[in-house]
């Protein structure tokens, strides 16, 4: 049996039933940080951009657009799955050699679920299936080494979120997957060197192009069911061999993901965390420091430290700020926190950050890079201009795993984020909405989502 034919089995048979009642609570929570990273997108400058352009192109109105008209359940996908991913705020995965952002799957698998009238239940069993088919990708086949972005996974992981929403048949799931897969293998370039607004619309290129997958196998279109082990396949050209066993496989890796208490990359959080922690500790100020020297694992160092994906002190944008360990630290020791407003223009070329985030060294350490991704480890130390050195080092940070965020954290950054596009009231509906997810339909939650824009706190 081909390997995708194994996966669409697990795809077809996933039921809300199978889910632990740990899994259960923390979809939920993913939920609510994910729409909380979307509300407060809505003002994004790539996000108009892609605005205008379903605006004008429009589409049958199947599905919520959130802020904005209803269009096609394609646009839908894209449209919100921006929002999700803009801030680079939303929900993450640690593998050994790849890191991943399961709930970009969530614009996907919500206009599915919105247009097949779909309850809550499931709702959150098709967006486990994406969380597990991208997770577990991600553990046995990493592909940024090779050149490629974490998108490509997702293009299995959306399309099997999206065959469960639709409720389509493990034979036209198969062929779902493999369309979308041999489809959107996307360049790593994206995350690389001089950053673009593609770094945040990647992901939701990847939605789009899946859930159009879908429908399209939906209707009888065929793909190709070697799509992994066949000739030019993805083991062949880039992936490597790997071994699933989707008969064995349960819904449960969702609990393994990690939540961002801080507005950057993810393998920053620890270093931001530690930081702040020195500097409420030691009440230094940044014009007492001399310099800030990070040491961390070689993931961190290599994607936002300076490593090999290239330089991190040259800071001109939103999307190289976020993706930069030395603006990101400069950020908070200059402001005490980092969230979205630490990424406006007028910040990020202020002379106080440019001239102290050129006195932030990183550097990778074998032992620190041995202990990840089961940690987030990193050692801090600051050297002030009265000759003190100071050290701090950490394990891990509020929302790792180790240390999980709970319903109570997730809603207070909901209403961060949030708070400047609806009302308290409205805010407090989609929390609950969210929290008995399981009882209501979908349609219920998307209503909600549809009265964005329309009211103001």
């Amino acid at each position: 049996m081909p390997l995708v034919k194994e996966l669409a089995s697990f795809v077809s048979r996933s039921e809300y039933e199978n889910l632990s009642e740990n899994a259960r609570l923390q979809l939920k929570i993913r939920v609510l940080d994910s729409l909380g990273c979307a509300i407060g997108a809505l003002g994004g400058e790539p996000i108009r951009f892609v605005r205008q352009q379903v605006e004008e192109f429009g589409g049958n109105p199947f599905c919520t657009l959130i802020g904005t008209q209803r269009s096609s359940p394609d646009r839908a996908a894209f449209y919100n799955s921006a929002l999700v991913r803009y801030l680079d705020f939303n929900d993450s995965y640690l593998a050994k050699f790849e890191t991943c952002h399961p709930s970009d799957n969530l614009g996907a698998v919500l206009a599915a679920s919105e247009y097949a009238k779909k309850s809550g239940k499931d709702f959150l069993a098709a967006l486990a299936v994406a969380y597990q088919v991208q997770c577990r990708f991600s553990d046995v086949a990493p592909v940024r080494d090779r050149g490629f972005d974490h998108t490509t996974q997702g293009s299995y992981a959306a399309a099997a979120g999206v065959s469960r929403a639709l409720g389509l048949d493990a034979e036209k799931t198969a062929n779902a997957i493999a369309i979308s897969g041999t489809a959107f293998n996307a360049l790593r370039v994206t995350r690389t060197g001089a950053l673009s607004h593609w770094k945040g619309l990647a992901y939701p290129n990847t939605a789009f192009g899946a859930i159009h997958s879908a429908f399209l196998a939906m209707r009888g279109v065929t793909g190709p069911l070697e799509v992994f082990e066949g000739n030019k396949g993805f083991m062949e050209t880039i992936s490597g061999p790997f071994v699933i066993n989707w008969s064995h496989e349960d819904l449960e890796r969702v609990t393994s993901t990690i939540i961002k208490k801080y507005n950057a990359e993810v393998h920053s959080q620890s270093a931001i965390e530690g930081i702040l922690e020195m500097k409420e500790k030691y009440g230094f100020k940044a014009e007492d420091i001399l310099s800030v020297e990070l040491e961390t694992f070689n993931v961190a160092f290599n994607i936002i430290g300076g490593g090999e994906e290239g330089i991190k002190t040259v800071v001109r944008t939103k999307e190289e700020a976020d993706h930069s360990l030395p603006y990101i630290l400069a950020a908070a020791i200059l402001d005490g926190n980092v969230m979205p407003e630490q990424y406006s223009p007028e910040r990020i070329l202020r002379n106080d950050i440019q001239d102290l985030l050129k006195r932030i060294l990183v550097r990778a350490r074998p032992d620190l890079s041995y202990r990840f991704p089961l940690e987030m480890p990193c050692l801090l130390r600051v050297k002030l201009k009265d000759g003190r050195v100071l050290e701090h080092e950490k394990r891990d940070y509020e929302g790792f795993y180790t240390r999980p965020l709970k319903w109570e954290g997730v809603v207070r950054k909901f209403e961060y984020l949030s708070h400047p596009y609806l009302s308290n009231e409205l805010g407090r509906s989609i929390q609950e909405a969210v929290s008995v997810l399981e009882n209501i339909r979908v349609a219920e939650l998307t209503e909600l989502l549809a009265r964005i824009g329309t009211e103001r706190s």
